[in-house]
């Protein structure tokens, strides 16, 4: 079976969780990191209302950058009680517009605390940009 052009999958790791995460482009990459980091943490969604958000946000690098809108996610999910399903990203140089769809949550597993700069690396490989994030659970 090939591998799809973006995704992620649950790395091993000692105390807390890595995910590895590729995809074709920047916007991609990132909304695959938040998809990952809502499996790792067993989110479900209500099915009403629907709600949108929009997200500006602004870092020195693109590790930084994907570090503020994961933790932005995460605060929204932890203060407001939502997340969301659908992504719209647009990436330019190290800012960050983002319209996001999604809903209240219905239930969640685990609790993800933080998301981490340990060993983060944005990088060319063969299935296109790739990152491994660590989640402090």
């Amino acid at each position: 079976m090939p591998t799809p052009s973006a995704g992620f999958v649950e790395r091993p790791h000692t105390a807390d969780w890595e995910l590895a995460v590729w995809a074709p482009d920047l916007p991609t990459l990132f909304e695959q990191a938040a998809r990952g980091m809502y499996m790792l943490a067993g989110l479900r969604l209500q099915e009403v209302p629907h709600l949108k958000r929009r997200l500006e946000l602004q870092a020195i690098d693109d590790e930084s950058l994907l570090v503020q809108f994961l933790d932005e996610l995460l605060y929204l999910q932890g203060v407001e009680g939502i997340a969301f399903e659908k992504f719209q990203l647009q990436i330019t140089g190290n800012e960050l517009k983002a319209e996001l769809d999604g809903a209240p949550v219905a239930s969640l597993d685990k609790e993800i605390k933080a998301v981490t700069y340990h060993n983060m690396k944005i990088q060319a490989g063969p299935r296109g940009l790739e990152v491994r994030i660590v989640f402090d659970v």
